[in-house]
C-alpha cells in the first residue's frame, strides 16, 4: 500500500457512513445540510478562473511554473490525452454509478480494509456534516473489485481505466520534470521517476448526484490535496472551486478536452512554499455530474526537503521529513499539517 494510501486507512468510512441511494431521495436530510456561516459556504464565488495553458506552446513551461506560484492549480490542452480515451472513461464511470444500490454496495470499501471500491470520500471523518458524492477509488489492478459489480462483464471497465491511469502517469511525470527543474532538482537524479517501485497512485471515479437543494449541500468538502500533483478531468458541467487569496472561491469552468492539474502538499513544502497547494471544494448541482481524479504521490521513504535558494528563500519554512511521515500528520491533523510542520 502506497503512502497517501496509508494516510487514511485509520479515518475510512464508519459503517453507518455510506452513500444516500440518491435515487431515493427528494429532500435534503439534515445529515447533508452545511451551515452558510463563512466563506467555507457555497455561495461567494468571485474573480476569473485559473488560466489555460497548452503544452504544446513553446513558453508552456513558463507559464507552468507562473501558474505553479500564483494559482497552484491549471487547465492543460494539448495534453495528448486521447479524447476517445477521456470519453470511454465518462462512459464507464457512467455505467458504473448508474448501477442499482444493491449492486454498487458489492464493492463497498471497508474500514481498515482496501482503499479500493466504491463509498464516500476518504476525508468524510474529518467533517461533522456529509457530502454530496459517492465515488469509486481504484489502486493498484481494478480487476477484484471490478468483478464484484460486473461477474461476467468487468472486462471493458478495467482495460479504460489501466490505459488511462498510464495515459495520466506519462503526462504527470512530464509535469513533474517541468516543476522540478525549476526548483533545480535534477529530474534524472529522482530514482521514482525512473523505477516506480512504491509509488502512491490512485484513481478515483467521482460522482455528484442530482441534489434537491445545491445552496445547502456540499460536493466535496473544502480541502488540499496531500499528493504532489493531482490531475482532473471534468464533465461539461461546472462545481469545481479554487481558493485565492483575495478573490475568495474562484469557479474552474471547464474547458472541452483540457484536464485540470492542481499542486498537492508535497510540492508546497518542495518549494518552500512558493508553489500554492490549492485549497478547493466541490458544490453541489441541481443535475448529476461526474468527474475523474489522479492522485500521484513519491514513495513513503522519499525525503522532502525545502529547496533553498535565491528565488525560494534561503531559510527553510519547513521541516525536512519523509512523505510517509507527512502523510502520517495530515492523517491526524488534516488542514493543519503544513502549520504543524512550519519551522
Amino acid at each position: 500500500m502506497g503512502a497517501l494510501a496509508e494516510s487514511y486507512k485509520d479515518t475510512l468510512l464508519e459503517p453507518q457512513h455510506i452513500p444516500l441511494d440518491y435515487g431515493s431521495v427528494h429532500t435534503l436530510p439534515d445529515s447533508h445540510v452545511w451551515l452558510d456561516e463563512s466563506d467555507e459556504s457555497p455561495s461567494g464565488v468571485h474573480s476569473t478562473g485559473p488560466p489555460v495553458i497548452d503544452l504544446a506552446d513553446p513558453d508552456a513551461a513558463r507559464l507552468i511554473i507562473q501558474a505553479c506560484e500564483t494559482w497552484g492549480v491549471f487547465q492543460l490542452i494539448g495534453h495528448g490525452i486521447p479524447t476517445k480515451l477521456m470519453e470511454d472513461v465518462q462512459s464507464e464511470a457512467e455505467k458504473l454509478f448508474d448501477l442499482p444500490v444493491d449492486q454498487k454496495m458489492k464493492a463497498l470499501r471497508s474500514p481498515g480494509g482496501s482503499q479500493s471500491g466504491y463509498g464516500l470520500p476518504p476525508i468524510s471523518p474529518f467533517f461533522e456534516k456529509l457530502m454530496w458524492h459517492e465515488g469509486y477509488h481504484i489502486m493498484g489492478s481494478p480487476v477484484e473489485h471490478a468483478k464484484l459489480l460486473w461477474p461476467n462483464d468487468y472486462q471493458g471497465f478495467c482495460d479504460t481505466m489501466v490505459h488511462y491511469r498510464s495515459q495520466l502517469k506519462a503526462l504527470t511525470e512530464q509535469l513533474i520534470r517541468i516543476i522540478f527543474k525549476s526548483l533545480n532538482i535534477n529530474p534524472e537524479e529522482v530514482a521514482w521517476l525512473k523505477d516506480t517501485e512504491g509509488l502512491s497512485i490512485g484513481l478515483q471515479l467521482n460522482c455528484y448526484p442530482p441534489c434537491p437543494d445545491p445552496t445547502r449541500a456540499m460536493g466535496i468538502a473544502p480541502h488540499t490535496d496531500t499528493s504532489l500533483i493531482t490531475i482532473l478531468q471534468q464533465s461539461k458541467v461546472s462545481g469545481l472551486q479554487v481558493f485565492k487569496e483575495g478573490a475568495g472561491w474562484v469557479l474552474v469552468q471547464p474547458v472541452p478536452g483540457a484536464i485540470t492539474v492542481n499542486l498537492g502538499d508535497i510540492f508546497h513544502i518542495l518549494s518552500n512554499g512558493v508553489f500554492t497547494t490549492v485549497r478547493h471544494r466541490v458544490v453541489a448541482t441541481p443535475i448529476r455530474r461526474l468527474s475523474f481524479a489522479y492522485f500521484y504521490a513519491p514513495p513513503g521513504d522519499f525525503i522532502v526537503s525545502p529547496v533553498l535558494s535565491k528565488d525560494f528563500g534561503e531559510v527553510p519554512r519547513y521541516q525536512t521529513l519523509s512523505v510517509k511521515e507527512y502523510v502520517g500528520i495530515k492523517g491526524k491533523h488534516f488542514e493543519k499539517a503544513l502549520s504543524v510542520i512550519q519551522n
